[in-house]
């Protein structure tokens, strides 16, 4: 098997094309595809990778999994506002298998690492890591979870990044719709993804009324950026940054300016935001950005010409004010039903959001707690675009100032004529592909919205490729091609390279959900890990030097637990891991 080759650069200091040109190669030994059972049972990762001559042994290494007792506590253990364990309806203590974004925090001469657990409640671990300075190999010492007690609780963190200035940037997905929290006129009325969050408060989800639901549950704590900063002592301090908007947040990326933050918004018709801080390394003031998208071709993944709707400026001193006032969805919108030819009464403008069509007008006094509290519907009024599917990871290459961004498919609301585009606006108008692709963006500078790095246009880079395999084949059950990617979900750049990285979170797509080395001068893939039945890729994330190593982060989400759950013979199988490709010699940055 041939792996690819991929072009490092000598230095990212050079932007642009000859930067690019500046190269030697790097070698990922391809992973097999896994086409027995032994092989979609385990992890299967690149055993070595080469550049300038030299091979590093790599292989995958298990930090830590869902379960495992860490100098003392249970990592991956959920904990109530009172910091004791949640239970599951049969009393049993619920570790969660959703681990998600797994930080590195060099800090002094001590190395921390803060992991996602994406449920709900949702929780944080923050771990001490010993690094071996001969070998890089790293080993937790301790454990133990973040306490958000002060913010409501942690909701649903999935991705993350990590700052410029060395902290932990973390997320809040699939924001809780408050119009039906508050509209509900009974239990039944309330979604079933919303109800596990009362145990966070004691309350339990099987036997709670409306009203001791409504009394705990403010849907308006939960849709928010993160942020956890440690300390040498390991003490962490953590923030919620509302100024810059609440939203099903996959995560945000904070820009080498250390003011742009671009933020994707996972689910269906939904938009794409970038929030310019008023300084440097303060997410908690500035003007926050939607996208308009402009489209300029509609042949594959499609491009587009992108300008950004301003949705007004704010700190989240004013919002947390906002959100502890307790608004409810009326008090911040007038509504009322869309006629039956999907037109609405005058002065209501239609939209259409991951909430559906709605005819909606914000209140007298309301809109910056509406463009914060309700940042995609507020949006949609203001123009920008909401149509956008399963909007994912984000990454960056300085060296070409390229933006990366995932789409986990090309359907429903990106889709031309689409029943999702009823009542908006229709911007995107692309062929459907449910197996996803990733966008590569052009930035420049922007005086007028005070920021370096604003993105200017959008066009695919890379698509998966529907394929229906025959029944004896040993591919079949994917629907995507299996020497291309599907689903892409998280993605990182290998700062210094000409190399994508980019993890997958597919059902039908693959069987087995891969991350893949994507050869920015080729096109050329390289699987680089393959994970058991089941299972997602979360969040790869690129750590070019720690002490003289590169790590390559990836967790294994839920094995056996989005497909082939028949398959599951031990329950030990069936818990996360988290953990990395490498150690390398560091990759020049």
């Amino acid at each position: 098997m041939i792996s690819t080759k991929i072009a490092l650069l000598a230095t990212t200091a050079v932007v642009g094309s000859l930067g690019a040109a500046c190269a030697q190669t790097i070698e990922f030994t391809p992973v097999p595809f896994a086409n027995t059972d032994a092989m979609k049972r385990q992890v299967l990762a690149t055993p070595s990778v080469t550049y300038g001559g030299v091979t590093n042994e790599t292989g995958y290494h298990i930090l830590a999994r869902s379960g495992d007792k860490i100098g003392g506590n249970v990592f991956a253990e959920l904990v109530d506002q009172n910091g004791l364990p949640v239970t599951n309806a049969d009393g049993s203590v619920h570790i969660s298998v959703d681990a998600d974004f797994t930080s590195l925090l060099p800090v002094g001469d001590k190395l921390f690492s803060v992991t996602h657990f994406e449920s709900r409640p949702g929780a944080m671990y923050l771990s001490e890591l010993s690094q071996d300075a001969d070998t890089g190999m790293l080993t937790p010492i301790s454990t133990r979870p973040v306490d958000f007690s002060e913010f409501g609780g942690l909701w649903v963190p999935c991705a993350g990044s990590v700052t410029p200035w060395g902290t932990h940037l973390g997320s809040e997905e699939y924001e809780p719709d408050a119009r039906s929290v508050f509209e509900a006129a009974s239990l039944d009325d309330i979604d079933d993804y919303f109800k596990p969050m009362a145990r966070f408060f004691g309350v339990d989800p099987d036997t709670m009324t409306l009203e001791q639901f409504r009394d705990v549950f403010n849907p308006y704590h939960y849709g928010w950026l993160t942020e956890v900063a440690v300390s040498a002592d390991g003490k962490d301090t953590v923030k919620q940054h509302l100024a810059a908007g609440r939203m099903a947040f996959e995560l945000g990326y904070v820009m080498p300016d250390q003011k742009t933050v671009y933020m994707s918004d996972d689910g269906t018709n939904v938009g794409f935001y970038m929030f310019v801080a008023d300084e440097a390394g303060n997410l908690d003031a500035g003007t926050l950005y939607a996208e308009k998208w402009h489209q300029t071709s509609g042949d594959g993944a499609g491009a587009a010409d992108l300008t950004w709707v301003n949705l007004g400026h704010a700190t989240s001193d004013e919002i947390r004010k906002i959100v502890e006032s307790k608004p409810a969805f009326a008090d911040i919108f007038d509504a009322v039903a869309p006629g039956e030819d999907g037109s609405c009464a005058a002065g209501f403008t239609s939209i259409n959001t991951s909430a559906g069509q709605e005819c909606l007008k914000v209140k007298d006094g309301m809109d910056m707690a509406a463009s914060r509290l309700e940042t995609r519907r507020y949006a949609a009024i203001k123009g920008a675009t909401t149509e956008l599917r399963k909007e994912e990871g984000i990454t960056f290459d300085p060296a070409t100032n390229k933006l990366f961004v995932s789409m986990s498919e090309v359907a429903k609301g990106m889709a031309k004529g689409s029943k999702q585009d009823k009542g908006g606006p229709d911007d995107v108008q692309l062929t459907v592909n449910e197996c996803g692709a990733v966008y590569e963006f052009d930035l420049a500078a922007d005086a007028d919205m005070k920021s370096d790095y604003v993105a200017k246009s959008v066009k695919g880079l890379v698509a998966g490729i529907p394929t229906d395999y025959p029944e004896n084949s040993e591919m079949a059950g994917n629907t995507c091609d299996i020497d291309g990617i599907a689903n892409p979900d998280n993605v990182t750049f290998l700062t210094g390279t000409r190399t994508l990285i980019i993890g997958e979170d597919t059902g039908s797509g693959h069987q087995n959900d891969v991350i893949w080395a994507y050869d920015m001068e080729t096109g050329g893939l390289t699987r680089v890990l393959s994970t058991p039945y089941g299972s997602e890729t979360t969040s790869p994330y690129f750590y070019p030097n720690i002490n003289g190593w590169s790590y390559i982060i990836a967790v294994v989400q839920h094995p056996y637990g989005e497909s082939d759950e028949d398959k599951l013979a031990d329950p030990t199988d069936a818990m996360a891991y988290v953990g990395y490709i490498g150690p390398m010699k560091a990759i020049a940055e």
